[in-house]
């Protein structure tokens, strides 16, 4: 069987730099090599390497990673069936999130161990990294767009079904620190290899702080090879309490424990979401390295304005804006990971960092820092070729052209 190889010359953005006179080369499914010019012609065969042509002014990036996605066109992750949930993954790796996790929202008991075996089977397949469960043990006074009637307290049961029925595809789950049994629920996700994800929460600073602290000895502890060793926190400032001067409430607490390298946040920095000058402020504070941009995208990703459903809840979307038909809260979002770097970098966060947020923080969160998110040699060769203004020419995803 003949192995497709190729060049691609532009400027690289990766691992925290930018290479202006880069070659990207591509041999299979494989990267063969990512630097400049210089060093790739001095390789031996750097002549079987055809040079495909792009634009002047490219720019080629690690292909995106999303560990916070519901749905795109017109597919809900939390009540998939198999066709649409893979059109809705196929539509993501084009539009370049090459690699994501499908994340549920609180429902029904049975409905989300049903939704989390047919996803298992989507991530057996390749489609997906794995799965984010959304709750249910968060907080009713922050719930946002999770459904009330199934919130619930951490319950080791409700835990050990969803993590048989997602075969070892569970990643990360959010949970309110607040709630009775936290702590063990903690023990028990990273026991099973599961990222506690802190969020939808209405804690104190102090409360937060501890809980992020208490995960982060857990992870710590467990020493699972390539498993990472910082719990995230869900959509920083949504789902939370604002931030108040005398009452700082979680969000202090996770900037704090973001500096102190004790967790990742999560930006919706999709202008919706968050205020630029917010996206801005926390780059400034906390570093890219600590960051996960995410999406939060939901089935009408890709799909114009319209009705929509959200899990168990009715959702309205009207001009890019995902809403609950009951009470107007947000609901998601309707942008793909790649318009959320493209905005953050319009709010005044350099390309690099931005770069760094949706790659390679992702890609060792986890588990996957040796396989992508990053343009270096044996890595899989998912790669975004981009204009000038970070618009979208091609997405690669294992060295094939999408």
């Amino acid at each position: 069987m003949t192995t497709t190889r190729y060049a691609l010359y532009a400027t690289l953005i990766s691992d925290g730099l930018k290479v202006t006179d880069g070659v990207l080369a591509v041999d299979g499914d494989r990267i063969r090599f990512a630097g400049n010019r210089d060093d790739f012609n001095a390789l031996a065969d750097a002549d079987q390497y055809p040079v495909r042509e792009v634009a002047p002014g490219s720019i080629i990036i690690p292909g995106l990673i999303d560990l916070h996605c519901h749905g795109a066109l017109g597919a809900d992750f939390s009540a998939p069936d198999h066709s649409s949930a893979a059109k809705a993954i196929a539509h993501l790796h084009r539009s370049g999130t090459t690699t994501l996790l499908a994340s549920l929202v609180t429902a029904e008991p049975t409905a989300m161990i049903e939704a989390a075996e047919l996803l298992a089977e989507l991530a057996e397949a390749g489609q997906i990294a794995g799965i984010h469960a959304e709750g249910p043990f968060l907080s009713e006074a922050r719930c946002g767009a999770q459904d009330p009637r199934y919130l619930q307290a951490p319950d080791p049961d409700f835990v050990s079904e969803l993590v048989a029925a997602s075969r070892g595809q569970l990643r990360t789950m959010t949970y309110a620190p607040e709630l009775a049994g936290s702590e063990e629920l903690i023990e028990q996700l990273v026991s099973q290899g599961v990222v506690p994800s802190l969020g939808h929460t209405n804690a104190s600073a102090q409360c937060t702080a501890d809980s992020l602290r208490f995960a982060r000895e857990q992870l710590r502890s467990a020493g699972v090879d390539g498993f990472t060793e910082r719990p995230t926190v869900t959509h920083l400032f949504n789902g939370m309490p604002p931030l108040h001067h005398r009452e700082p409430g979680p969000v202090a607490a996770c900037l704090e424990e973001a500096v102190n390298r004790n967790a990742f946040v999560e930006l919706i920095a999709d202008g919706v979401h968050l205020s630029p000058d917010t996206v801005r402020l926390v780059y400034r504070l906390v570093g890219a390295e600590n960051i996960l941009l995410v999406s939060d995208s939901m089935a009408a990703t890709g799909l114009a304005d319209g009705q929509y459903t959200l899990g168990p809840q009715e959702v309205n979307v009207a001009m890019g804006q995902a809403r609950l038909a009951s009470d107007n809260s947000l609901a998601g979002g309707t942008c793909t990971l790649l318009e959320v770097l493209q905005r953050a970098v319009q709010a005044g966060v350099s390309p690099v960092q931005a770069v760094t947020s949706a790659t390679a923080i992702p890609a060792s969160l986890i588990g996957l820092a040796d396989e992508v998110g990053s343009l270096h040699y044996g890595f899989a060769a998912d790669a975004l070729v981009l204009d000038a203004d970070l618009q979208l020419v091609q997405t690669i995803r294992k060295g094939e052209y999408l």
